[in-house]
């Protein structure tokens, strides 16, 4: 029977109060309303327990001050930060944890009185990548420090915060050839001040793109995880390096290339480039191969096109040309 229902029923007899329902005779209760009404009346009673269960609030470890007044400098930016760094250390450290990321918000008051506040506009959120989770406050601060440094805003900040991601200090165990960065936040402090001088898109590592185009890449944020070494396909790990190189012993040219390509002046002759000039190398062609057509991305504004020749002088140089527009340029020189 629903609690609900005994409620109404107990009404109907006229029980309005707990002292009511306690009176009643604890038998003759269960064998008219059920199990439900025989705790109702233990609990008026004083006679049932329940257990107290403890739950711990979920730990925020985050750190905020509002400024009494604007101000418009670094110094005591860092001196508040200096301090949410030493009490977000001391709290992580009490629970055996590190932090693995920061997240500092800056608040900037209004540059008019009459300019409506943009979440936008009158905040900015920087998330800090620590490279080797750590509760060290002079490393930790240095990494803000090196930020700031370069940080320039409109209006004066008149609140901050920062935030710490906790995580469990990892154990690495590493192979008897396999090593770690020295000090992986030294490397970090240095990427961020070459991103800081040169510009986030020029800092990382050059991976390849997904296109036929050449020299196409683009740079990720480097990585200083260790990535296991690949065995090429086809060779076999307990056969050793020998195998490896009989399947490879067959002549090989490499393209030395030029960064950037460089520009030239190319003599055709019925549509046959016969002579070559340029500042790296001039000359009579005496042998050539192509044209080779190549295109792609010709679905969006990224669309290229060009025609590839190889070209042999007569000094015997062997090089790459390729002609886009009636311009030539000279791509690199086989070694």
């Amino acid at each position: 029977m629903e609690v609900q229902e005994i409620f109404a029923i107990l009404h109907k007899w006229g029980i309005h109060t707990l002292g009511q329902l306690a009176a009643l005779d604890k038998e003759q209760l269960g064998a008219r309303l059920g199990s439900e009404a025989i705790r109702m009346w233990e609990r008026a009673n004083g006679r049932s327990s329940r257990l107290l269960k403890l739950i711990r609030p979920p730990e925020s470890f985050q750190e905020s001050f509002e400024f009494e007044r604007e101000i418009e400098t670094a110094e005591p930016l860092l001196f508040m930060l200096r301090r949410f760094l030493e009490q977000l250390a001391l709290r992580l450290a009490a629970i055996y944890l590190v932090a693995k990321e920061l997240t500092l918000r800056i608040t900037f008051a209004n540059s008019r009185q009459d300019e409506p506040a943009v979440a936008g506009k009158q905040s900015y959120e920087r998330v800090f990548k620590i490279p080797q989770p750590t509760n060290d406050v002079d490393l930790l601060f240095r990494m803000l420090q090196t930020h700031l440094e370069n940080f320039r805003s409109e209006h004066p900040i008149v609140a901050v915060a920062l935030s710490a991601e906790p995580i469990k200090p990892a154990g690495e165990q590493f192979g008897l050839f396999e090593t770690t960065l020295r000090n992986p936040h030294q490397l970090s402090e240095t990427l961020a001040r070459l991103t800081a001088l040169l510009g986030g898109d020029r800092i990382g590592t050059p991976v390849l793109e997904e296109t036929h185009r050449p020299d196409a890449f683009r740079m990720q944020p480097f990585r200083w995880d260790i990535v296991e070494s690949a065995v090429p396909s086809g060779v076999n790990r307990e056969s050793g390096p020998d195998s490896y190189a009989l399947r490879t012993a067959h002549v090989t040219v490499a393209l030395r290339r030029f960064r950037p390509a460089v520009s030239a002046s190319v003599l055709q002759d019925e549509d046959t480039p016969s002579h070559v000039r340029s500042a790296e190398m001039s000359g009579k062609i005496i042998d050539e191969r192509g044209p080779y057509f190549l295109s792609g991305n010709w679905w969006d504004e990224k669309s290229w096109a060009r025609a590839e020749w190889n070209l042999q002088l007569q000094n015997g140089e062997l090089v790459r040309a390729h002609e886009h527009d009636g311009v030539w340029k000279i791509d690199g020189v086989y070694d």
